[in-house]
């Protein structure tokens, strides 16, 4: 039976980790394996972010919809993926409406506009992270993971394990996480499908 598998990872073209990404999607759309992954790439060109007003804000509980309809959430960590603040600009938390304005998102040469959240409220009793906050995209879909006690599978964009890499939010995860290539009998650099597979609970 094919499990819905949340990813999450930096998608800059530059330094990003869109391969890791890539070997993951095949692998849940090929005849071989049985995982249906849900990538923030294909979060992000949905409906939400085709709203030419759509807020950082509505891109985290659009996050936190499809985290909490996925069995499990892998990070794909890379060398910069500590360094991205995307998604982090936000002082609504803390400042009156009037003091506050965000980019909509892909609309950056629009310029900024008012915050458009009138009303905020404590989420302390509520099973989601707040959409409204200071976290980074990534550290948002990290922290709602957690919250909502999601298999978390962390695994970098290497040969070997760069616990140097890892952002301080996830430093709990340091003895878990692990490469996701491996070298195959030919010496070629093929992802790791069996660790994927075991700890993503199949035989």
């Amino acid at each position: 039976m094919a499990k819905r598998v949340y990813i999450s990872a930096d998608y800059s073209f530059d330094s990003g980790d869109r391969n890791v990404v890539a070997v993951l999607n095949q692998w849940g759309t090929d005849n071989l394996h049985k995982v249906d992954f849900i990538d923030m790439a294909k979060v992000v060109s949905g409906s939400i972010s085709n709203d030419p007003d759509c807020r950082p804000c509505d891109l985290k509980q659009e996050f936190n919809q499809q985290i909490n309809a996925s069995s499990a959430v892998i990070f794909v960590v890379g060398d910069m993926t500590a360094y991205h603040k995307a998604g982090s600009s936000c002082s609504r938390a803390t400042e009156e409406r009037l003091n506050c304005s965000c980019t909509p998102y892909k609309h950056n040469a629009n310029g900024s506009k008012m915050c458009k959240v009138f009303q905020t409220f404590s989420r302390e009793e509520d099973s989601d992270v707040g959409n409204i906050n200071s976290f980074s995209y990534l550290r948002h879909e990290f922290e709602q993971a957690k919250k909502r006690k999601k298999p978390i599978i962390v695994v970098y964009n290497s040969l070997r394990k760069e616990t140097s890499w890892l952002p301080s939010y996830m430093k709990d995860y340091e003895s878990d996480a692990q490469p996701f290539w491996i070298k195959n009998y030919l010496g070629e650099k093929v992802g790791n499908y069996t660790y994927i597979k075991r700890v993503l609970g199949y035989a």
